[in-house]
């Protein structure tokens, strides 16, 4: 039997289907808000592998402008492809929409090299910039005037008003060393993705250390999961949503995802999800792959619901 969480949990819907205007986004947050879900997740791109991609900071701004209650989440925003200041006065924008609704998930990439490349970005110097900028923006949204000299930006006199009226998150993702214990020293949280559930509980603990040896305290952690998945009556009726979406994404072989990439009713992949509760983690961006919209968006109700009910 689980035992009850230790924060509380929150599953939302990132959606992949969306093909960008206004009236499909009105009514995925619409759908969402009725079905009772906690957040809509965005993902970011600039220009992946055949040019693909849509801001994720514009898509959280027109989640934000339509939903009454939703949270957003980016999972996650490719901030070493930008200038932080620049971010900064975006993230201010989205706090002010939607105050204490928003949390910023960044990540560094990687899976395209030259997605980087085209943004003007050396490659290898993704997480030492990542670095300044997170520390940058942080400084930034607390209301500092921030002057810095760093190894990728020099600012002086920087400032950004008004300031959010509370914290904004700043969760970190990524699966290496490095983005571990970057979450540990600069963020409020980590996003995991592709990883077990065994694997997430000793992140967590990284997480920890690498903050404690920093002397941070963190009031609370905003740890997540970014799972692909497939629903449907069956697990071979769920595959066959999940896999094409996943290869048409990542030009790569479903089966090289699919062990953390699961596909069958909602109730079976409630039941794959509910052991990261008991990990640590407290939000799940559940990128599902269904018939539609409008059956996705059930699936994701209905797994909330089991995954709640089983943790009392």
């Amino acid at each position: 039997m689980c035992h009850p969480p230790r924060v509380d949990v929150r599953i939302g819907y990132l959606p992949t289907r969306l093909d960008g205007t206004a009236a499909a986004w009105r009514k995925a947050v619409k759908l969402a808000e009725a079905a009772g879900i906690d957040h809509v997740a965005v993902g970011d791109h600039v220009s992946f592998h055949d040019g693909s991609g849509a801001d994720g900071l514009t898509a959280a701004a027109v989640v934000l402008g339509v939903a009454e209650r939703l949270h957003v989440n980016t999972a996650v925003y490719l901030l070493p492809l930008r200038h932080p200041v620049t971010v900064a006065r975006q993230v201010a924008d989205l706090a002010a929409l939607g105050p204490g609704r928003f949390t910023f998930g960044v990540g560094i990439g990687g899976e395209d090299p030259h997605e980087v490349e085209v943004c003007g970005v050396d490659p290898r110097t993704r997480g030492r910039r990542m670095d300044e900028a997170i520390t940058i923006v942080r400084e930034l949204l607390a209301g500092g005037t921030v002057d810095h000299a760093g190894e990728h930006f020099e600012l002086e006199r920087a400032c950004i008003l008004p300031v959010p009226t509370s914290p904004v998150p700043i969760v970190v993702g990524g699966r290496s060393d490095a983005a571990i214990s970057r979450a540990g020293r600069l963020g409020d949280g980590w996003i995991g993705v592709w990883v077990s559930a065994r694997r997430f509980a000793e992140v967590v603990q990284q997480v920890a250390a690498s903050a404690e040896r920093e002397g941070r305290g963190v009031d609370r952690w905003h740890h997540a999961l970014n799972v692909w998945c497939g629903v449907g009556r069956d697990t071979a009726d769920a595959r066959r949503y999940v896999a094409p979406a996943m290869e048409d994404f990542y030009k790569l072989p479903y089966e090289r995802f699919e062990r953390w990439s699961p596909a069958g009713t909602a109730q079976e992949l409630a039941a794959f999800l509910i052991p990261y509760i008991e990990a640590g983690c407290s939000t799940f961006n559940l990128i599902i792959n269904g018939e539609d919209v409008d059956a996705e968006m059930d699936a994701v109700a209905e797994i909330r619901a089991r995954m709640l009910e089983a943790i009392g």
